[in-house]
């Protein structure tokens, strides 16, 4: 059977969308679901160091979030306007891809203030919320990136309906994050604290990092009812040949490969060779994983809970096998767990 847009609705509380992270990073929930036996148990997050064993290997998506929302004002009128920074087009010329918010009054040309000493003009128009704008800053690259860090605001995602607070900095963002460009963050890894992971390493586990600098489509509604004629963002990612050797060693050796999050199973399925190998890789990737879809690296996985119709659910629903999955989701809404970027996590075994 085809699967389908809207065979991933389901009822989603608002009171289960988390609005703040757990007081302590590997101390939320965690459901594991055995895909063999479909048995479901409840733990918490830090318990999971007992579903691994020596040799076994964690992937990581080690990008960072940078703070990408300004605030500022159009220029004559005055009018607030929210800038979201989606990527960097050239340093030197201090050129970036933008949505505006709102779009409809920005015209190129169009000069934007932030806060006493940064301007920017509107040099392209790319989609109907979308721009091109030059910052107009004659300063050195460290300083410009300095004062759009004192500006720029933690890019929660709108779901989270609450003012961004200072500890936001830290808690939207994994302990592992390396390197900057992501404007959303890697969201499974956040529940892995610097405790857990030294425990995991003396127990043997192995780690092996990769970069995919997520965007902002990792949100976007999708509006095709048949999910092959969905495209996805192009998102920068980095395969190291340090990370392909821990990973296909393990897999020669029958231990578990698992993949922290969507994104890095997104990752590690956009570069395999004919043998089913993990190869290295620098480039772009628009890997949709949908059902039915065959896996070639991992075999475990975690993830958080997702909403109905993401694309992060519908990739989590072609490893745990969807109906087993949405099983899973039955018992999480009963059960009270939490969904979202700070919500409650998944192991699928």
């Amino acid at each position: 059977m085809k699967i389908k847009l809207s065979h991933y609705r389901f009822f989603l509380p608002d009171e289960l969308i988390s609005l703040h992270p757990a007081e302590n990073r590997d101390e939320s929930r965690l459901m594991v679901i055995h895909r063999d036996t479909e048995k479901i148990e409840h733990k918490i997050f830090k318990d999971i160091i007992s579903y691994f064993n020596e040799g076994d290997v964690m992937v990581f998506n080690n990008t960072k979030v940078f703070p990408a929302r300004l605030h500022g004002n159009k220029e004559k009128t005055g009018a607030k306007i929210e800038v979201f920074l989606l990527r960097e087009l050239n340093k030197e010329q201090k050129l970036w891809d933008v949505l505006v918010d709102p779009a409809r009054k920005i015209r190129i040309g169009n000069k934007l203030y932030f806060g006493d000493v940064l301007v920017a003009e509107v040099i392209d128009n790319t989609t109907s919320r979308g721009r091109i704008i030059r910052f107009l800053y004659d300063v050195p690259y460290d300083e410009f990136k300095k004062t759009i860090y004192e500006l720029g605001e933690t890019p929660l995602p709108k779901f989270v309906k609450r003012d961004v607070i200072p500890e936001d900095k830290e808690r939207y963002q994994t302990v592992y994050a390396k390197h900057e460009g992501s404007v959303a963050a890697p969201t499974a890894g956040m529940h892995f604290s610097k405790t857990l992971l030294k425990r995991l390493e003396i127990n043997g586990i192995l780690f092996a990092e990769i970069t995919l600098h997520a965007g902002l489509g990792n949100f976007r509604q999708i509006e095709v009812e048949d999910l092959s004629k969905h495209k996805m963002d192009s998102e920068e990612i980095h395969i190291t040949p340090e990370a392909v050797n821990i990973i296909n060693d393990a897999k020669k050796d029958k231990k578990s490969v698992c993949a922290v999050g969507t994104t890095v199973m997104r990752t590690l399925e956009s570069s395999v060779s004919t043998t089913a190998s993990l190869k290295p890789f620098d480039g772009w990737t628009n890997r949709f994983i949908f059902p039915p879809f065959k896996f070639n690296i991992a075999n475990k996985m975690i993830s958080n809970f997702h909403f109905p119709f993401s694309s992060m659910l519908m990739s989590v629903s072609a490893f745990a096998e969807k109906d087993f999955l949405f099983k899973a989701y039955d018992v999480a809404v009963k059960e009270k767990y939490h969904f979202g970027t700070f919500g409650d996590a998944m192991l699928i075994i």
